[in-house]
């Protein structure tokens, strides 16, 4: 089985998921908005089922695919400790602004 990093290592899996943001979609909805074949978007929709990111829900003849929200707090509590880098960045930059804009 694939890593948390691994399964999200891949940009069309980025894409997938960032799809799935705004609700449930089908394979065929993801394969056009992503301008990927039905079987590689198959093929990744399968590796983000099985690593937890995903669910499916068979209705007829389509299968939805939502988001899992709990696969998403490992990658956030990694992320935690360096919060700091960008926050701190973030601050900076707004700084900056703000002298330009009184300029």
């Amino acid at each position: 089985m694939l890593s948390t990093f691994e399964v999200l290592s891949l940009p069309a899996r980025r894409e997938i998921i960032a799809q799935l943001r705004a609700g449930p979609s089908s394979v065929s909805d993801l394969s056009a908005a992503l301008g990927l074949s039905q079987p590689i978007t198959s093929k990744h929709l399968r590796v983000l089922r099985d690593a937890g990111f995903v669910s499916v829900r068979p209705d007829a003849q389509r299968r939805w695919y939502e988001l899992r929200a709990e696969p998403f707090v490992e990658v956030a509590q990694w992320l935690e400790p360096y919060r700091w880098m960008w926050e701190d960045r973030l601050d900076r930059l707004g700084r900056y602004l703000d002298e330009e804009a009184s300029q």
